[in-house]
Order: C-alpha cells, then structure tokens, then sequence
C-alpha cells in the first residue's frame, strides 16, 4: 500500500445516453475514515461505488484507489472489498460453503479465515444453514464476512441496512463500527440518515448526481448554528414579538404551540427573554436546539437553491478550519 488515500475521486462523470448519473464527483476518503456517501435514491451513489471498484467505465475523471486506478488493473483493488447493491450467493448452498468458494477465489489464507469471519459477524451457529432460508439481514452480514475474507483494508458498502428491521439495523451499525475500530477504513453509501449521523465522521452529500457537501460532519452541523425552541402562554403575541425584535431570525411554528428561531448573539436572545417578559407572553420553555443531520440534508438537497446553500456551507466550514487553534 502506498500513503495515498483509499479513495480519492476527481472529476467523476458518467452518462447514459443524455441522462447524467453522476456529475462531475470529487471527494476524498482518508485513511480511518468512516465516510458517509449520503443522498436520495437515484442520486447516482451506486453508479459512483461501480465506478470506484472498476465494474463500470467512467465517461470522464479519474478514480484513484490506493492511488491505483482499478480501471487499468485488478491489483489495484488489492486490500478493497464490499458489495454494491445486495450481495449475492448461492441459495441452495449453505453459508460456509458459500464462503469456501469464495476464499478459493481470493487465495492465500482466506479459506483458513472462513470460521474466523462467520464469528466476526454472528453467523458461527447458521453456517451451515442454507442461504436461501436466511434473512435478509443474514445475508447482508453474510456479504460483510465474504469482504473480511480478504483482510480489507478499505470496505465499500452499498446501502448495508437497508431492508433490515430495527434489530437488523442495529447489528449491522455495531458491526460496521467494530470494524472501523479495528483500523479498516469504510465508505458507505446510505439515504437513511441516522445510520450515517450515528457512524461517520466525515460526508459527502449527493444530489442529482451532484456534490452539495463534502467534509466533516461536525463542520457541517456548526456552519448552521443553533437554533431555539420557545413555547409561551400566548402564542400569537410571542411570535409577534419576535418577529419585531432585532438580530432574531427565522421564526416560524404558527398552528405548532413552538416557535424555532436563531438569534444572532446571546446579547438578542437575552432581550428576546426580556421583550416577550414585558409583552406577558411568560416563558415555559426556551431551549437550544442543534440542527440534525437530517436538517441540513434536506436543506442541501431540496429546492432550486441547493447549490448556493452548498457554497455557502462549504465556505462558512472552510473559514472554521482556518480558524481553528493549530
């Protein structure tokens, strides 16, 4: 391996006749990343993991891998495993045997790693089970141990919770963190929310093909503020109130019993409090209110504005890395 990132993207293009799939991706998956490739169905994120591990052409950019492209070698995905889409097996074979032809595969010591792996992802007791009677979270769990087999360094995951039930999504998020915390980096593409705000620590948020975001999640949670919650005994005369106070923005909650808003300073909301005081609009809750992922996703990638609410992020998370403390 060499001291190149494991994924590292520039340019990415793919079209299908005069439909454009993915438009013009960069992003960089570092080492000991847990990379959250988020977006809506049909954003192009599986096309973007085909292209990534080789199985599809671009039409224009580069992918480089270990800084290898895997367009002009298979060595090139040396230490890179993962499924796009649902793994597939043999259904009238069982587990451990789908694995065996799988090691014979791969080589060197993955046939003697088959018991190792079905005890890293809870399978041990169904091995010898037939596919075909598994769950659907089995087999996902059992596409992870086919991936373990060859001692990744870099997991590509395609979507691995969806389908599965609470319990389901549960596991395979434990999973996926152990992993990660054994030293393997993963990129995982996802449209359910709280699996990537729970896992990752980096993302890249897709729209229509497009990159809107890319970088830390934290980044992009402190580039929109903090938001408040406010109920009071008198709705209407409150949201009046905020409405003319100076430096409070957004209010809205009307029919809700809850007005959100974002002061500009501490020194606004402390004469917010004051104002609704005096107005008799008497506090019962005023709390802090941080924005979820799921927020900022859907700022991100709704409305004909995305792409400037994009910009604006990216800068706002590029002036936080420059002013941080060193």
């Amino acid at each position: 391996m060499t001291d190149a990132p494991p994924v590292e993207v520039r340019g990415l293009v793919k079209t299908y006749g005069e439909i454009t799939a993915v438009d013009h991706v960069d992003l960089t998956v570092r080492r000991g990343d847990v990379f959250g490739y988020l977006g809506p169905n049909g954003a192009g994120k599986t096309t973007s993991l085909r292209m990534m591990l080789g199985l599809i052409r671009p039409t224009a950019g580069t992918v480089r891998v270990f800084g290898r492209d895997p367009q002009l070698s298979v060595r090139a995905l040396e230490g890179v495993a993962g499924f796009v889409e649902a793994p597939r097996f043999y259904p009238y074979l069982d587990g451990r045997t789908n694995l065996r032809l799988l090691a014979a595969l791969d080589g060197d010591d993955a046939p003697r790693r088959i018991d190792e792996v079905l005890e890293v992802v809870e399978l041990t007791d169904r091995g010898g089970d037939k596919v075909g009677g598994y769950s659907h979270g089995m087999r996902q769990r059992l596409g992870l141990a086919a991936a373990l087999l060859r001692r990744p360094k870099l997991l590509l995951l395609d979507e691995p919770a969806t389908g599965l039930d609470p319990g389901g999504m549960r596991d395979m998020r434990r999973l996926i963190r152990r992993l990660a915390d054994d030293g393997i980096t993963v990129l995982l593409s996802s449209h359910l929310l709280a699996e990537v705000e729970e896992l990752c620590n980096r993302v890249a948020i897709v729209r229509k093909g497009r990159i809107v975001y890319e970088g830390e999640l934290e980044d992009l949670r402190r580039t929109a503020g903090v938001s408040y919650r406010l109920r009071t005994v008198d709705d209407e005369r409150a949201r009046r109130v905020c409405a003319a106070q100076p430096g409070i923005e957004s209010t809205d909650g009307a029919g809700t019993g809850v007005i959100t808003f974002q002061p500009a300073d501490d020194q606004a909301l402390a004469q917010l409090s004051l104002a609704l005081t005096e107005a008799g609009a008497l506090i019962l809750e005023l709390a802090p209110r941080s924005a979820t992922l799921e927020d900022l996703f859907f700022e991100l990638t709704e409305g004909d504005g995305d792409r400037e609410l994009a910009a604006a992020h990216v800068d706002a998370a590029a002036r936080i890395v420059e002013e941080a403390p060193s």
